[in-house]
């Protein structure tokens, strides 16, 4: 799978795992020199707390486009710091 965004692969990965038709990126599979943490937080009733990532690529930010969960519940253990996207970013 890979997440791409402006015409960019920010994500790559054969070891996604999919969660409610999302699906979710191993840390290392991320290029984190797209990626930078912002302050946003939402809350899964059932996964716990996420936390976002913006995503910059050639001088365009795309705003809170990915989110983690560094302390999910035990539910969702899992996807523990494994990234997902939505907001225009395509996963193929």
């Amino acid at each position: 799978m890979k997440a791409v965004w402006n015409d960019t692969v920010i994500a790559e990965s054969d070891e996604t795992v999919v969660v409610e038709g999302n699906h979710y990126f191993p840390p290392d599979s991320i290029k984190s020199e797209y990626f930078h943490k912002t302050e946003t937080s939402t809350s899964c009733p059932w996964k716990g707390m996420a936390s976002y990532y913006s995503v910059t690529v050639n001088g365009k930010t795309n705003t809170d486009c990915a989110w983690y969960y560094p302390l999910p519940s035990k539910e969702a253990e899992k996807i523990k710091n494994m990234v997902s996207f939505w907001n225009g970013v395509q996963v193929i």
